[in-house]
């Protein structure tokens, strides 16, 4: 099914690229799952890397994800600053709106190595180093 402008077309594609990813990663043929895990990681990373740099990661996105990205941000709320893996996840279960279980860190895991194999390198390791050294772990290519 095609919507007729390309625009559209194209980031459905692209970001049902990301699901695809995002599932083969988590092990899962469940879409909902892995839209979950999707949203609720990259509103926490949103949260933790403060405005201007949410910003900048956001026009990374395809349009879709970026309409995901962005959904319920208030510009002006307090960056989140977890220091420690178990607040940053619990931070991912509030942000999916029901706890996500064991699957919590694996998933964002997860998530984070689709990031980083979908965007610019340069942007993904920028990321990286946004966060502090006991929550880069999570991601997969420095853990």
């Amino acid at each position: 099914m095609t919507t007729g402008l390309d625009v559209f077309d194209t980031t459905v594609q692209e970001s049902n690229v990301w699901l695809k990813n995002l599932m083969q990663q988590l092990g899962t043929d469940d879409r909902h799952l892995a839209y979950r895990m999707l949203r609720a990681t990259l509103h926490a990373l949103r949260d933790r890397i403060g405005p201007e740099n949410a910003v900048h990661f956001g026009a990374q996105l395809p349009m879709l994800l970026r309409g995901l990205y962005y959904e319920g941000w208030q510009l002006h709320s307090p960056q989140t600053k977890e220091r420690h893996m178990s607040d940053f996840l619990r931070h991912v279960e509030a942000a999916a709106g029901r706890n996500l279980g064991s699957d919590t860190e694996d998933g964002v895991r997860a998530v984070f190595d689709v990031i980083w194999d979908m965007v610019d390198p340069g942007e993904a390791e920028k990321l990286v180093e946004m966060f502090p050294k006991s929550l880069r772990e999570l991601w997969p290519q420095l853990g």
